[in-house]
């Protein structure tokens, strides 16, 4: 089966990427709120890789386009800020790692004025690479790795079917930065139900301050047709929390996190309401500004649900 370019799922902060496929879906389709749920992990060929680089360095050097390339290749080449490029898709550390050093080389070969390179990885991509491997990476510029930690608690966890303990989070949050990468972990608020809600928020807040990373971000649940969770909802066996619930849990988070210095955001148009800012620094901010809408308990001072999307 011939590889087919995955939809562009990408970090708020790629906006200006250019977005490179390497995989489509994802090695661990088994999360049981995710729309990569049951989505294979396909492997794109490595010379159809260095093929797509050689036709953008030729649009980018000399304005060519070739007729044998995608035509996405020069739609998203026509927006690129030609400092940054992300390697889609789900988990793109998961291709293999010599034909990933490849595409790395050929990247800085091209474009030596890249500033860095980006991917999505699962705790289990990132486990599978010994830390000289992803130095390595590291050195190649492949400077910034951003990771789905969902939640610290191990029974949210394993309800999700996520295929990793908190304690394997961690371990692969603290492996990102000593390889000099930087980290971007994120969380889903919601995501233990009304049952689980203050464990959830709880035991998330204390592995984000464990794995420390350089930037965090919370999601809110948003239930995908189709997938466990969206059938375990519709049975009632698994309930939702209400969106004033939802600013419980990232209040938790944002009171109890401990970081040496991280950027924390829910800019995310899954979220009810917005806060960002540099932790530990602007916590006291940020926890006034969750309490002003919390006590004031107006629908009308959150995202609307038509608004909000994944």
């Amino acid at each position: 089966m011939s590889f087919a370019r995955p939809e562009i799922i990408r970090p708020p902060s790629e906006a200006s990427s250019y977005f490179l496929p390497l995989t489509s879906g994802c090695s661990n389709a088994s999360c049981g709120f995710c729309n990569f749920f049951g989505s294979p992990l396909r492997i794109r060929p490595l010379p159809e890789i260095k093929q797509e680089i050689d036709a953008l360095a030729l649009y980018v050097g000399h304005g060519v386009r070739l007729s044998n390339v995608a035509p996405i290749v020069y739609v998203i080449a026509h927006s690129w800020d030609g400092k940054r490029i992300f390697l889609q898709d789900g988990d793109a550390l998961a291709y293999p790692f010599g034909w990933l050093v490849e595409v790395l080389e050929h990247l800085n070969r091209r474009f030596p004025e890249l500033e860095r390179i980006a991917s999505y990885a699962t705790p289990q991509d990132i486990l599978r690479r010994a830390p000289e491997e992803l130095k390595r990476l590291k050195d190649m510029k492949l400077n910034i790795l951003y990771m789905g930690v969902e939640s610290g608690d191990d029974e949210v966890l394993k309800y999700i079917n996520k295929g990793v303990e908190s304690r394997q989070m961690v371990e692969a949050g603290q492996r990102i930065k000593k390889a000099g990468m930087l980290s971007s972990l994120t969380v889903i608020l919601g995501l233990g139900g009304v049952q689980r809600s203050f464990p959830h928020a709880q035991s998330t807040a204390k592995i984000l301050s464990q794995a420390d990373p350089d930037f965090a971000g919370a999601l809110t649940l948003t239930l995908v047709p189709g997938s466990p969770l969206y059938d375990q909802s519709q049975k009632g066996a698994f309930k939702l929390i209400s969106p004033l619930q939802s600013l419980r849990e990232l209040q938790t988070i944002v009171r109890e996190t401990s970081f040496s210095n991280c950027f924390f955001s829910s800019m995310h148009a899954s979220n009810y309401f917005s806060v960002r800012g540099r932790l530990p620094r602007d916590k006291a901010r940020l926890l006034a500004e969750l309490e002003m809408v919390i006590s004031r308990d107006d629908p009308g001072l959150l995202r609307p649900e038509f608004l909000r999307g994944l």
